[in-house]
């Protein structure tokens, strides 16, 4: 069954990883939110009108070139996309390419866009693609690599056989989840480029800067707490002074 999706709001679990940010801010960074009611008043009730519908692209969702694509004026044909359980191909894995002219080639996974189902391989796939282009420069023709889908364009390689296979996930003995291949048996280790992100390759080789980076305690700590009242308010409360003036009545008609 296909899942007609136009792509939703949420991001890709691996995106989000990749991009090493809160999700709460990712969110903030693709929504367009046209009105909301204010927070904090019973009398209006949590209601907004924003956008519902994204179409995720190559680009990410926190970027300047994602917030142009999906602008209100901005008309596309509907995105399909077939529901997966559960991920099966990362960032560094060996693929073999089933579809195109490069079909039968193998390469290393080097993008996932985990919101379209699909994979960047590094090399393959590839078409030209004219930059820069104007009325007194001709532009500069690049390679560029199109993106392929993981249900149908792409299959693992098994490390035994050097050949594509399928794969599943499977337990160990210690209970630890692993991707196994239906051909060989034989365990399918996740690469250790699926750990890199927008900030480091690897989490052991990053070293925090003290006087620039806030570290994990201190970025996990809540710091503020919000309440409805004025500045004066707090000014008040922190000196012990206590109002006891009676307010004079009003009425509207």
């Amino acid at each position: 069954m296909r899942l007609y999706n136009f792509l939703c709001k949420k991001v890709g679990e691996l995106t989000v990883k990749y991009s090493n940010l809160p999700e709460s801010y990712i969110k903030r960074s693709y929504e367009q939110v046209y009105w909301r009611n204010p927070k904090g008043y019973p009398q209006y009730p949590a209601a907004q009108i924003a956008r519902k519908k994204y179409r995720f692209t190559t680009n990410r969702p926190w970027t300047m070139q994602f917030a142009r694509q999906n602008e209100r004026t901005t008309h596309r044909k509907k995105v399909f996309l077939e529901p997966i359980g559960e991920w099966m191909i990362f960032k560094g894995d060996r693929v073999e390419i089933l579809v195109g002219r490069d079909k039968g080639k193998q390469g290393i996974v080097s993008q996932v866009i985990q919101e379209r189902n699909w994979v960047i391989v590094e090399g393959m796939n590839t078409h030209l693609r004219i930059v820069g282009k104007d009325k007194e420069f001709p532009g500069v023709t690049i390679q560029s690599e199109a993106p392929l889908v993981v249900t149908t364009g792409v299959k693992l390689v098994d490390p035994e056989t050097l050949k594509a296979t399928e794969a599943e996930w499977r337990y160990t003995e210690d209970g630890e989840k692993v991707r196994v291949s239906t051909s060989s048996s034989r365990i399918i280790p996740i690469p250790k480029a699926a750990e890199e992100t927008m900030d480091y390759k690897s989490k052991e080789l990053y070293i925090e800067n003290v006087d620039k980076d806030t570290t994990a305690a201190i970025a996990n700590k809540i710091t503020f707490d919000p309440k409805i009242r004025t500045f004066e308010m707090d000014i008040m409360e922190s000196m012990g002074i206590e109002e006891d003036r009676v307010p004079a009545k009003s009425y509207w008609y």
